[in-house]
């Protein structure tokens, strides 16, 4: 009985004979469409931004205080710690994708999507958080969108952490509104 050919799959035969050409390639085959350069700096930015939204979240974990500050406090932590897994998982796929993770600090800002402003006081904190966070989703998307169906694993990467983004961004709206309707400040 012959082989059924199924209208969506190559030839089996031929993908066992492009599987075994350059095998130090990994996961990146004949059919990734996309221009890996590009994704790999595309990666390394999203990486910096993330590093930098880390840091900054860090820092605002540290230094808020005052009455309103716990509970606030606290979700600055849980958000560094959700930005520190969204590097992790994106310098896994820049090596996934044969490239390198770029973690020096040198140009670390420059890098970023979004800036490092430490804020103030604790409503500038959250500002300049959700200022971050409304960066990264835009940029984000954006990727997502120019990825298309080229690098469908990278880009379902990035559709999990933009979701994760947005998240932080409702969460840092409900905070702010909260905030400052306890210290009576106008936005």
């Amino acid at each position: 009985m012959a082989a059924v050919q199924k209208p969506f799959l190559s030839d089996v035969e031929a993908i066992r004979a492009r599987a075994r050409q350059h095998i130090e390639q990994g996961p990146v085959t004949p059919s990734y469409e996309a221009d890996k350069d590009t994704v790999l700096e595309l990666l390394n930015e999203a990486l910096a931004t993330e590093i930098v939204c880390t840091l900054r979240y860090r820092r605002h974990y540290f230094m808020a205080n005052g009455l309103v500050a716990e509970a606030v406090k606290n979700e600055f932590l849980v958000h560094a710690q959700e930005e520190q897994a969204h590097a992790d998982k994106i310098a896994e796929r820049i090596v996934q994708l044969g490239g390198e993770p770029d973690f020096s600090p040198e140009g670390l800002a420059s890098r970023s999507h979004a800036e490092y402003k430490e804020g103030a006081d604790l409503v500038e904190m959250i500002q300049e958080d959700l200022v971050a966070e409304r960066v990264a989703i835009e940029s984000y998307r954006e990727i997502v969108n120019w990825l298309g169906t080229r690098d469908s694993t990278t880009r379902r990467l990035l559709e999990e952490i933009l979701a994760v983004e947005e998240e932080h961004a409702d969460e840092l709206r409900s905070m702010l509104e909260g905030v400052s309707a306890r210290a009576g400040v106008r936005r």
